[in-house]
Formats: C-alpha cells, sequence, structure tokens
C-alpha cells in the first residue's frame, strides 16, 4: 500500500506558528503607530478553521499570500514545531517498521518559498521518509494518484476525496465536526489504525 502522510496540520504545527509570527511581526511591530491611514492588523479568536482570512486581518488577498509564501516563508514552514513532542522520533520509527512491505511518503500542500522551508523542516526534525511530494489545487490529482491511505487533518481533504481512498482524519479544533471512519489522535496510534486497515 502507498501511505501518504500530510505535513500540515499532522507533523507540523503550521497554524499555531502563523499565530506567532503575524503577532510578532505584524500586530507587535505596528502596535502604538498612531496612523489614521495605517491598516490594523489584529487576530480573531477562536483559531479554529483553516480559513485564515476569518482570523487574521490583511489589506488585501495578495498581502495574505505575500505574508506566507515570501516575506515569512522559512519562518511560518521552516521554523514552525512539530505537532507533538515525539512526532517524527515516532513516525520514523513507523517508517522503519512498515517500509518493507509498504510506500510511506509525505505530502503537503505548498507553494512558492513554502517548499524549501518545508524540506528544512523535515530535514531539522530528522525526517527519514524518502519521498515528499508536494501538490496544489491544480495538481491535487497527481498527490491521489500515488496514494491508497492518506493522512490529514485538512478538512478539504476530508470532505472531499476519490471514493477508492481511504482517509485517515488527525484530530484537531478545526476538524472535530467532520466525522470520518478513521482517525487517530496521536502519530503514535498510526502503526495500529494502518494495521486494522490493512488487515480488513
Amino acid at each position: 500500500m502507498r501511505i501518504g502522510i500530510e505535513i500540515n496540520g499532522v507533523l507540523r504545527d503550521t497554524l499555531g506558528k502563523i499565530e506567532q509570527t503575524y503577532q510578532k511581526f505584524l500586530i507587535d511591530k505596528t502596535d502604538g503607530i498612531e496612523d489614521d491611514e495605517s491598516f490594523e492588523y489584529k487576530m480573531t479568536y477562536p483559531i479554529n478553521s483553516l480559513t485564515l482570512n476569518d482570523h487574521f486581518s490583511f489589506p488585501d488577498d495578495d498581502e495574505l499570500y505575500s505574508f506566507l509564501y515570501e516575506e515569512f516563508a522559512m519562518e511560518i514552514f521552516g521554523h514552525a514545531q512539530s505537532s507533538e513532542y515525539n512526532t517524527f522520533i515516532d513516525l520514523n520509527e513507523i517508517y522503519i517498521s512498515l517500509r518493507d512491505n509498504h510506500d510511506l511518503l509525505i505530502v503537503s500542500d505548498e507553494i512558492g518559498k513554502s517548499k524549501p522551508a518545508s524540506l528544512f523542516f523535515l530535514s531539522k526534525f530528522g525526517c527519514q521518509l524518502e519521498k515528499v511530494k508536494f501538490y496544489s489545487n491544480s495538481t491535487i490529482n497527481s498527490m491521489w494518484d500515488e496514494l491508497d491511505i492518506l493522512l490529514t487533518s485538512n478538512p478539504a481533504l476530508l470532505l472531499d476525496y476519490p471514493s477508492d481512498k481511504i482517509l485517515i482524519k488527525y484530530e484537531t479544533d478545526y476538524n472535530e465536526n467532520i466525522t470520518t471512519i478513521h482517525s487517530i489522535k496521536s502519530i503514535k496510534e498510526l502503526d495500529d489504525k494502518l494495521k486494522q486497515i490493512l488487515e480488513c
């Protein structure tokens, strides 16, 4: 079987790092500046969805894109924390136990400078998986073509995926209302969940 594991939300706390970076570089840097024409950067809590415009104010979509994928791509995607303390220790153990019989690969929805930043993130944490597949909205079908099983936290993927694929939900605040057949709360649970699926 070909098993894909998504970076954002599963291996990397991307949303938490976006919040931290936005606070540090946009709110704190502009705090106290009195200019009638200056844009007010502010966050709307709770941050419980991946619709970033609902939680982080920007003058327009171009500014949001620039923030994520140009100005602070390495800060956000390269220097984020892993989702759990032992994420990559557990992931590497699972990889070693399954690699003789199954293909494991990393998948991620990345744009522009977030690609090298994500490779840096994986390297920094010592990820041993050999294959990384980046995709975008226009190339998502090629991602599905390479997988039989996908571990993801992304609500869009959990709600819309090919009928011949198996989805495992990595539980987060922003997907708690989505019901799936398979779900885990920790990477450590993935080994048992895969064995359960593969035995069916």
